[in-house]
Order: structure tokens, then C-alpha cells, then sequence
């Protein structure tokens, strides 16, 4: 499970295994119990969530679209895409 970076105690990351076929460019986010999962392109977008309140789902995404390249490229190096 590849850690892409942390925020105020929020693991970002993405798992080793994303399906086959793989799935599109994401990251996943836990604190605690909560977690959830967001689509970066088109736009970043929540694909599930478990627990984490709207006030929290938003500060979530302006954290993921600041560093959204960032995102990208990892997963772009990780899966040597």
C-alpha cells in the first residue's frame, strides 16, 4: 500500500493491486475508521465514502487538488505507466 503523503493525520494512498484492468488514476484517504476514495480525472470526485463528514469530504478535495500532479505522478511511477 504505496503512501503517497499525509495531512493533519490523513494517510493518502493507493493500493500495490488497483484491478485488472487497473483501474483510473485515484487515491485513497483513512484517518481512524473513516476512509473514502476520489477519482483525480476528469475532476477530483468522490468515489466512495465511509465515514468522513461534507465539511471533511471538502477539505479533503482542495487538499487532493492542490496536489494532484503530485498524485499523478506517483502512481504514474509506481505502475510504470
Amino acid at each position: 500500500m504505496p503512501k503517497i503523503f499525509e495531512w493533519q493525520g490523513y494517510r493518502f494512498y493507493f493500493y500495490s493491486n488497483e484491478g485488472n484492468p487497473r483501474e483510473p488514476v485515484h487515491i485513497h484517504v483513512r484517518k481512524g475508521r473513516d476512509t473514502a476514495k476520489f477519482w483525480i480525472r476528469p475532476e477530483i470526485s468522490v468515489a466512495y465514502n465511509r465515514g468522513f463528514s461534507s465539511n471533511v469530504l471538502s477539505q479533503l478535495i482542495a487538499v487532493i487538488e492542490a496536489r494532484a500532479e503530485e498524485i499523478e505522478r506517483q502512481w504514474h511511477d509506481f505502475f510504470s505507466t
